[in-house]
Formats: C-alpha cells, sequence, structure tokens
C-alpha cells in the first residue's frame, strides 16, 4: 500500500521593499530547488514591476498594507506602514493562510511561514493555524545587533535625544558597549531611528521590537556567512536557539537552484542591459559602480558634488540614477557635467547590479551601504566607496572601513574634492590595493562557504531539513 507525500509548502513573506523582497525571493527560489511549493506574498500597490516567472508550484498571492492607491509608498512613508501593516496586514494575512490551507485549495497545506523581521506579526498567524515558524532577518547580523542595543539605549537614558542639538553638538559621539573585540561604538554608528526627540518613535520602537520577537521566535535565518560576522554571530546564538546562517544568497543560489528559476524576477524599475555592452569596452577594473540602491533620496547639491567628483576623477563610471533619488527631480545634472564625462561616463536609472558587480571592467563600487549590495559587492571581490544613507547602513559601513578594511568612508556632508581623492585612492591608491587584496580574501571564503561542505551550504541543509520536520529543532532535543 502506498502512502501519499505531501509536498512541503512555505509561505515567504518579505517587507515590501526591493532590498528586502530579493534575497527572500532567492531563498524562496533555493527552497523550491529542494522540493518546496513555495507561496511569495506581495502587498498590493507595490512599486515593483509584475512578477514574471513560472508557474504550477511556485504563486505569487497579494494581501493589503492598508494604506490608500495613491500612497507613495516611498522611505518617508514607512511610519505609515508600520502603522498599517500589523493591523491590516495581519487580517489579510491571516485571510490568505486560512484560503491556503482550505480544503478546496489547489495547493498542499501549509507546512511553514518564513516571514521578514519586520513583519514579525504574521508569526501570530503561524501560531494560530498552528504552523511552524521561521523569521529571515535579511540585515547583517551586526544591523540586528545593533537593533537590540537599542533596549539598552532606553535603560542608560540615552534615547530619545534631549533635543535637535543633540544631533550636532557631540551627543551623538557617546559611546556604548559592543563586542570584546571592538570594545565601544558611538551612538552615531548604531542604526539611525534612535535619532529623534519622539520617546514614542514608530520606527526606534518597531525596529526593536522586531529584533526582539525574532529572538523570541527561536528559529532565525540570516543573509551572511560564518566567517565574516563570526563575534556578531556568536553573541546572536547566545540569545537563539535556532540560527541558520546561509549567505552570501547570491552565491548559494548559482551553487543550487535550478536553472529555470532565473526566469522569476522582481525589480522596481526595467533593467537596462546594453550598459554590459558598454562595460565590455572597458579596460579590467577601469570603471567605478555607483548605486545608491532603492529607497536613498538626496538634495541636488548632495547629486552635484558627487557628480563633479566623480567627472573630476578622471576615472570611468557607470552610475545609476533612479528616477526618484533627488528631491526635486534628477534635473541637477548639467550640461556641463555631460560634456565632461562622454565617453567614460554612463547613465541609467536601473540595472541588473549582480551582473554590473561581476564584469571584469568594474574596480570599485560607490554604494549605500545597503547588506544586499554589499554581499554583492563581497561576492565579486569589489572593494567599495561608502556613503551611508538610513538605518542599520551606518553599522555595516564602521565594519565595512573599520573591521574589514575593504571601504572607504564619505562624509554625509558631501564635497567633490572628497569624492574625487576618494575614488582616486579606491582605484589606484596604496589603501586601494590593499582593500582589493582583503576583499578578495574574503571574496573567497564567502565562496567556499556556499559550496558543498561549507558553513552556509551546511546550515542551509539543515535550515530545509527542519522546515520539512526531519531534523528536530535544537530546543525539542
Amino acid at each position: 500500500m502506498s502512502t501519499l507525500i505531501v509536498k512541503p509548502h512555505a509561505v515567504c513573506f518579505p517587507i515590501p521593499a526591493q532590498g528586502h523582497i530579493n534575497p527572500m525571493l532567492k531563498l524562496a527560489k533555493l527552497l523550491h530547488s529542494k522540493g518546496f511549493y513555495i507561496t511569495f506574498v506581495q502587498v498590493a500597490f507595490d512599486k515593483l514591476q509584475k512578477y514574471e516567472g513560472i508557474n504550477g508550484s511556485f504563486q505569487f498571492k497579494t494581501i493589503s498594507d492598508g494604506l490608500p492607491p495613491d500612497n507613495q509608498r516611498g522611505v518617508l512613508d514607512l511610519p505609515s506602514l508600520a502603522y498599517t501593516m500589523p493591523i491590516h496586514g495581519l487580517k489579510s494575512f491571516r485571510e490568505l493562510v486560512e484560503k491556503l490551507n482550505s480544503p478546496d485549495s489547489d495547493s498542499p497545506p501549509v507546512t511553514c511561514i518564513i516571514c521578514d523581521a519586520g513583519m514579525g506579526f504574521s508569526m501570530k498567524v503561524a501560531h494560530e493555524f498552528n504552523i511552524p515558524g521561521f523569521t529571515f532577518y535579511t540585515l547583517s547580523a551586526c544591523g540586528m545587533l545593533g537593533y537590540l542595543k537599542y533596549e539598552n539605549l532606553i535603560e542608560m537614558a540615552l534615547f530619545p535625544l534631549r533635543d535637535e542639538n543633540d544631533l550636532s553638538n557631540g551627543y551623538l559621539d557617546k559611546t556604548i558597549e559592543w563586542t570584546p573585540s571592538m570594545g565601544t561604538i558611538r551612538l552615531r554608528d548604531l542604526p539611525t531611528f534612535l535619532r529623534t526627540t519622539n520617546p514614542d518613535d514608530i520606527m526606534f520602537h518597531n525596529s526593536l521590537e522586531a529584533a526582539q520577537n525574532a529572538v523570541k521566535n527561536g528559529n532565525l535565518i540570516l543573509n551572511t556567512f560564518e566567517e565574516l560576522e563570526k563575534e556578531v554571530l556568536d553573541i546572536l546564538k547566545s540569545k537563539v536557539p535556532n540560527l541558520y546562517t546561509i549567505g552570501p544568497l547570491c552565491l548559494l543560489s548559482d551553487q543550487i537552484c535550478q536553472p529555470e528559476l532565473n526566469s522569476i524576477t522582481s525589480n522596481l524599475w526595467k533593467e537596462d542591459e546594453k550598459c554590459l555592452e558598454w562595460l565590455d569596452t572597458k579596460e579590467p577594473k577601469s570603471v567605478v559602480y555607483v548605486n545608491y540602491g532603492s529607497f536613498v533620496i538626496m538634495t541636488p547639491k548632495q547629486l552635484t558634488e558627487f557628480a563633479w567628483g566623480l567627472a573630476n576623477s578622471k576615472f570611468s563610471f557607470l552610475w545609476v540614477i533612479r528616477p526618484n533619488l533627488v528631491e526635486g527631480g534628477p534635473e541637477a545634472i548639467s550640461g556641463n557635467f555631460l560634456n565632461e564625462v562622454k565617453g567614460r561616463g554612463l547613465i541609467l536609472d536601473w540595472c541588473s547590479q549582480e551582473k554590473v558587480l561581476g564584469h571584469p571592467s568594474i574596480g570599485g563600487f560607490l554604494t549605500h551601504c545597503g547588506w544586499n549590495s554589499i554581499l554583492e559587492s563581497i561576492s565579486n571581490g569589489v572593494p567599495m566607496i561608502c556613503w551611508p544613507f538610513f538605518a542599520e547602513q551606518q553599522l555595516n559601513c564602521l565594519y565595512l572601513c573599520k573591521e574589514w578594511g575593504i571601504g572607504l568612508e564619505i562624509d554625509v556632508n558631501v564635497e567633490r574634492s572628497e569624492v574625487e581623492r576618494l575614488v582616486k585612492e579606491l582605484m589606484e591608491g596604496e589603501k586601494g590595493i590593499e582593500m582589493k587584496e582583503k576583499i578578495v580574501e574574503l571574496k573567497n571564503k564567502a565562496e567556499k562557504a556556499t559550496q558543498h561542505g561549507g558553513s552556509s551550504y551546511t546550515d542551509f541543509d539543515l535550515l530545509v531539513g527542519r522546515l520539512k520536520g526531519e531534523i528536530p529543532n535544537s530546543s525539542q532535543l
């Protein structure tokens, strides 16, 4: 008598933002390659292009975020989303899971829910339906520890700020204990949501709660690798019984994912593939790639300073200026600038960052220090110039520049002379040579971690076993 084998069904629920959707989508593809049925949850009215890909055992479902259709859903609207998602998103997500588990559903019953740390309310639904729940923290391990430190700021009366002057009078240079090897770090190095005089600030408290809930849940997935953030990971492992480091996902995907899954994509804007042909015309390691991610908003003055710093460096560059990057539009790019960089500067709306960073002509990356960008840069052996914008990007920058030695920091008040100097140092200076050597070492470690027998590959196998219920959690042993 044959036994009916039910396909495991994972529901993957990211924060509705490009930097969170991309790693969750990679994780979903990895699980699908291991035999999982996938339901990928997207939020109505998100600004992403429609998902494209295979049908059948990889489906996309939409829930409500509670915001009106005309809301821009940008970085300035994050507080609104933080208010509405735990109410409207929770209700809509519960209805979705109920429908997926109904007798007339076309899919197998849901066997696990994997939510972004920022969507922690979905764990309530997991508990209601008695479904195992796992938290995917799509940020760095050091970023997560930074948010957990918010509790200490409250205990030490360092939060909230006393008044707006604390932003500029040296208050943010106060230090708190961090890790044994680094000792202390400054308040300005911690995630930026602490920079408020409002004791009830929604972003501060939501970020702290998300990190605390991830610890409390006890099943935590991180897109990092042991050899990169070992000290911080050791601290987190002392708090979380079941922690899986499975990054860099961009490399692990290359090892495991089925080729047909490459057709499943999600992007804010249409990718410009012609830029790769332009890069083909450039010498190896001769081009600076510039991209500030999907959330950064800068002033026309900052854009102008970056532009002329790049121009004056005399190096070739590929610069992504998305339509909503600049307050008031990208008109700050002048005709004089375009004439100056003709032939050695290419500006476009969006591109495939992984393909660009993997191109042999790329010699450096000017970045906002988003975690996906950092891992993709490490995975391709490309050193960085860092201009952190908000959230935990300041902590990422601290590690890039001080701990790992693969980044150079630009001051928040951008000056073209500094941009020019740092680009030259990155591309041809002694510090740049040293950074290139260090990042190649990290690239090799990342590749080893994601190959069969490596730390991330092994952790992913362990995660798959536990998601399928074949291996009990350590808390159950």
